[in-house]
């Protein structure tokens, strides 16, 4: 039997954190917390479907499928540091940790020859990514990993496309998002109205940065622009190392959500392509190349049906 979500848990890793994510996908996931949270038109939020968990184990003891010569593994919904899919009422997860067991499985199956990581997200958070971004690269020194944007590498998304081999994308795709975001919530004059008092007692003069119980003070907000630059350096930095760019050209972005032609002409990109063409045209090169068993190779861009926990 499913386990119902932790609400305030879900709510810690997107209020008052780093994310890598676009604005659109931050107020899609809000629109989901903030009536459980807030405690708004209870009935109605009572009547949307429940919202299950699917333990890592059950993802990863699915065989994994791949194309004869070719792994493809989806990147699809939510990024989040570990575990967790939602289903009915918000986006599919997908955590870094249990994409980096699926890309070392693909790693150790000798009969893999390129990986292919089939993106179609928003982004997610920062906690993780550059580790998973970094892995990625790392095995992307032995065995060829494709990024293939379909329909969407944004802000987390596509720092870890950067870091593969080689990317390419869907001629309606959409790119970038190479920027930052944290988002703290104020529910003060909510209690307030309703008169309800929280006191708070702490010792550390920073314990108590972005309570949502009080409007944000001017410490806890240069904190917050203290955490947004570190990981905003981290993002650039990483990406114009991965895809050999100038640091200045990727800042110069501005966090834009680019159209595929223009990713291209800015280099974020290697290609304009199908997604089933771009399957097909790999699997194409490893039958030219005489590596494969000799039977034609299934160029069906499947997903794996992966599931992991929150």
């Amino acid at each position: 039997m499913p386990r119902l979500i932790n609400y305030p848990h879900v709510a810690s890793m997107v209020f008052g954190v780093p994310l890598f994510a676009t604005p659109a996908l931050v107020t899609a996931v809000k629109s989901v917390l903030e009536p459980r949270l807030l405690g708004k038109d209870i009935e109605s939020v009572d009547r949307l479907a429940p919202m299950a968990l699917v333990d890592d184990e059950q993802r990863t003891a699915q065989p994994e499928q791949t194309a004869t010569q070719l792994a493809v593994i989806p990147v699809h919904g939510i990024l989040v540091p570990r575990r967790g899919e939602i289903t009915e009422s918000c986006e599919e997860l997908v955590s870094y940790e249990l994409l980096r067991g699926q890309i070392e499985a693909a790693r150790r199956n000798d009969q893999v020859a390129e990986i292919v990581l089939d993106f179609h997200t928003g982004g997610g958070s920062a906690l993780g990514c550059k580790e998973a971004a970094d892995y990625i690269r790392m095995v992307s020194a032995e065995k060829p990993i494709t990024a293939l944007i379909n329909f969407a590498a944004c802000s987390a998304g596509y720092f870890l496309a950067s870091a593969c081999s080689k990317i390419v994308a869907s001629p309606t795709a959409m790119v970038g998002s190479i920027g930052v975001i944290i988002e703290t919530y104020d529910v003060s004059r909510a209690e307030e109205a309703a008169g309800i008092t929280f006191n708070t007692y702490y010792r550390g003069g920073h314990k108590n940065d972005a309570s949502p119980h009080e409007p944000i003070t001017d410490q806890a907000a240069q904190e917050i622009g203290k955490r947004l630059d570190a990981a905003y350096e981290m993002f650039t930095s990483s990406v114009a190392e991965y895809r050999g760019l100038d640091v200045e050209a990727v800042i110069a972005t501005e966090a834009r959500v680019f159209s595929a032609k223009e990713a291209l002409s800015l280099k974020l990109i290697d290609e304009i392509a199908p997604a089933q063409d771009a399957v097909n045209a790999i699997a194409a090169s490893y039958r030219q190349a005489g590596q494969g068993s000799g039977r034609r190779i299934s160029a069906q861009a499947h997903a794996l049906n992966t599931q992991c926990q929150l």
